[in-house]
């Protein structure tokens, strides 16, 4: 969700260097079933333009059309939308709509956070029965001063309330500039990752040749310097060189990411760990454990699109400890896992 809440701080920017007036939209309960969870949050524009979803499309044009009453009054509403006779997921959903007003000394601190890439906490105070003045949103930055969405700042901590807590952008990291790469880069960044791409010296590349990246770095393994590689991050070893995937895979022995991928056939793995164990013989077991080759799913992929498919497919099972099925055999609901609810830190506190 961060990555959604990022595009939202940066169309609201947009929108307000041109004095248009904004309300945002938050999931902050759910009874029964729905397409999206709470937390996920939809920016309105008083000229009708909207930025993100709370659903797969079908409750937004009522969000839109009672989002006028806030606009007129400056008063957040719950918005309650029963799904049974108009909706597949047939739950009920409810959703704050209130004034979101920031200005550009809070947008800067928000956005010089989640370059920091460390977790924040927002808090959504709302009732379901009531229209409250003190209805609203807050982000908590570590020990910083609360920030509001608007100058109605929760005086009170009577009304329930929805907390998540927000990690950073997942972030992918790739190590290899050939065609296949520009097509991992492309689907990897749809999907909401931030994307950075490692190509040699030798052959420098321009961002403009990936599209979707965010920062490209033309170095060697001996000059690779990464910032703020945690859990949220995953790095692809994909040069097509094997003499240039193990120095490269030396270069991140210190680095501790969720996930690092080889691409190519088992025996070049076998072949590409020896060779670094060689080297480094006292590299730890859990260092080992992150190492996934042949990198991607099993899922008959031949063409670039579709490698890059089974990529992302397993780097998404890793980074929320899934053993990959069809939703078909699964039992219980589809989002009932505890690893995905602690992510979001799901919390009604009254």
């Amino acid at each position: 969700m961060t990555h959604e809440f990022k595009e939202i701080i940066t169309s609201y920017e947009k929108a307000r260097q041109q004095g248009i007036l904004a309300v945002m939209a938050t999931v902050v309960d759910v009874e029964g079933s729905s397409y999206r969870r709470p937390g996920v949050g939809m920016l309105i524009l008083q000229n009708g333009v909207a930025k993100g979803a709370v659903s797969g499309g079908c409750v937004e044009k009522e969000v839109l059309r009672q989002s006028q009453s806030v606009f007129q009054s400056g008063i957040p509403k719950i918005m309650t939308y029963d799904g049974k006779y108009r909706l597949g997921c047939e739950g009920i959903l409810y959703i704050l709509i209130e004034p979101f007003d920031i200005d550009e000394t809070v947008i800067d601190s928000i956005k010089k956070h989640l370059s920091s890439r460390k977790p924040f906490e927002i808090t959504s105070y709302f009732s379901k029965t009531e229209t409250n003045k003190s209805m609203g949103s807050v982000i908590q930055f570590e020990e910083e001063q609360k920030i509001s969405f608007s100058s109605n700042l929760p005086q009170t901590t009577a009304l329930p309330c929805f907390q998540r807590i927000m990690e950073p952008c997942f972030r992918l990291i790739i190590i290899g500039a050939e065609h296949d790469a520009v097509v991992l880069c492309q689907l990897a960044s749809v999907t909401g990752w931030e994307i950075e791409v490692i190509s040699t010296p030798q052959s420098p590349k321009q961002l403009k040749e990936f599209p979707g990246a965010s920062k490209i770095h033309n170095c060697g393994p001996e000059d690779v310097k990464l910032d703020h590689v945690d859990d949220q991050t995953a790095i692809i070893l994909m040069t097509h060189n094997f003499a240039k995937d193990v120095l490269y895979l030396q270069a991140l022995k210190e680095y501790n990411p969720i996930y690092i991928g080889l691409l190519g056939p088992a025996r070049r793995r076998e072949k590409l760990i020896s060779a670094f164990i060689e080297y480094h013989p006292e590299i730890s077991e859990e260092f080992l454990d992150i190492l996934h080759g042949p990198a991607g799913l099993n899922l008959g992929a031949e063409t670039p699109q579709e490698i890059a498919i089974a990529i992302i497919a397993e780097i998404l099972s890793v980074i929320r400890n899934q053993k990959p099925i069809p939703l078909q055999d699964k039992k219980g609901a589809i989002h009932d896992d505890v690893k995905r609810k602690h992510l979001n830190v799901l919390s009604n506190k009254t």
